[in-house]
C-alpha cells in the first residue's frame, strides 16, 4: 500500500519527470503487483505510466525528461500511481491506452487489455501459412476491444474483415477504435461465436477466445482480476468456447483458408480433449505460447474423429 502521506510528499517536493519516474519506481519496488498487461517489470511499468499519463512518447528524449511538472500533472500522476498500488489497477485502464501492432487503442474495464501474440502473426501477414495476395475476408470472433480484427483490417487493407463478440459493451469499445483508426474494411457484429456472423467463407479465422480454466482462476493476480471475466474463463478447463468453434468453423472457413487460435496454459488439455489432432503451435519471436493453427484438412479431419 501507499500511504497518503508519501503522496502529500511527492506532489510538494518531487519537481521532474525523472524525479517521478524514479520516485513511481521505488513505491513499485516496494510493493507486490503483477506485471503482464505490457510490462514485465517495475521500471518499464513506471517510464509508461508517467510518459502515458503526460501523453508523451516513450522514446521521449532523456533532457525532456528534465522538465518540471504542474501541480495539477503531479497530483493526476500520483493519483494513479495511487490506484496501480492499492487497487491493483493495470496502467491501460488508468490512462485507457494500449498498444496493439503498433497502433493505440482505447481500453476500458469492459474489455481485455490487448497483449495476444496473434498480433505478430498479423504483422507477418500470417505467411507461410496463408498467401498474402490471396486474403479477402477475415473473421475474429471474441473481438473484445476489436484490436485483432482491426489490425488485420491494417495488414491486410484489400480485406473485408469480420469481428464479433457477445458482448454489447466490447462491441461499443471495437467501434470506438475502429472509427478512431477510421479502419473502413472493419465491421462488427454482436453475436454468441458464428450466430449472427455473415454466411460467407473466410480466408482466415482467428480467436482470442476465453482460455482461463477455472484452477488458474483461482489463483490469478488481483490486476487480472480487474478484466471482465466474461473474458477470461470458459468452463472448468478453460476449452469450452474452443471447443465450439472446432465444431462450427468448417462451415465458415474457405478450402484453402486457416483457422487460429489461443488457449495459453489451456494447450495441454486441448490436445488431450483431441488426441488424434496435430496440432501446429506457432512459435513467436518476441514471446507467446498456446497458439494454434489448423488449415481446412486438418479441421475436417478433427470433425470425423469426433463424429
Amino acid at each position: 500500500m501507499i500511504s497518503e502521506e508519501l503522496l502529500v510528499e511527492a506532489r510538494e517536493e518531487l519537481v521532474t519527470i525523472q524525479d517521478m519516474i524514479r520516485w513511481t519506481y521505488c513505491r513499485f519496488e516496494e510493493n507486490e503487483l503483477c506485471y503482464g498487461h505490457g510490462n514485465d517489470n517495475p521500471w518499464d511499468e513506471s517510464v509508461s505510466l508517467i510518459l502515458q499519463t503526460l501523453s508523451m512518447p516513450l522514446d521521449t528524449p532523456d533532457l525532456i525528461l528534465q522538465s518540471r511538472l504542474t501541480m495539477t500533472e503531479k497530483t493526476l500522476i500520483c493519483e494513479r500511481v495511487s490506484r496501480r498500488i492499492n487497487k491493483h489497477i493495470p496502467i491501460a485502464y488508468l490512462t485507457n491506452k494500449a498498444l496493439f501492432c503498433e497502433s493505440e487503442y482505447f481500453v476500458d474495464q469492459r474489455v481485455l487489455i490487448p497483449r495476444s501474440p496473434i498480433g505478430e502473426l498479423i504483422q507477418n501477414h500470417f505467411e507461410p501459412w496463408i498467401e498474402y495476395q490471396s486474403v479477402e475476408n477475415v473473421l475474429d470472433l471474441c473481438t473484445g476491444s476489436g484490436c485483432i480484427a482491426i489490425a488485420c483490417g491494417q495488414y491486410f487493407p484489400d480485406a473485408i474483415v469480420d469481428g464479433g463478440d457477445i458482448s454489447t459493451d466490447c462491441i461499443e469499445v471495437a467501434e470506438i477504435n475502429r472509427d478512431r483508426l477510421q479502419q473502413d474494411n472493419v465491421a462488427f457484429y454482436q453475436s454468441d461465436l458464428f450466430d449472427n456472423i455473415p454466411a460467407k467463407k473466410y480466408d482466415i479465422i482467428v480467436s482470442n477466445p476465453p482460455y482461463v480454466d477455472a484452477e488458474d482462476f483461482d489463483e490469478i493476480p488481483a490486476e487480472y482480476l480487474a478484466e471482465p471475466k466474461l473474458g477470461l474463463t470458459s468452463g472448468n478447463d478453460g476449452l469450452e468456447l474452443t471447443r465450439k468453434i472446432l465444431k462450427q468453423a468448417d462451415e465458415y472457413l474457405a478450402e484453402e483458408g486457416i483457422l487460429v487460435i489461443e488457449v495459453g496454459n489451456s494447450a495441454q488439455s486441448l490436445e488431450e480433449i483431441y488426441p488424434d489432432i496435430e496440432f501446429t503451435w506457432l512459435e513467436f519471436e518476441r514471446g507467446g505460447l498456446g497458439v494454434f493453427l489448423l488449415t481446412k484438412a486438418q479441421l475436417n479431419g478433427a470433425l470425423k474423429i469426433q463424429s
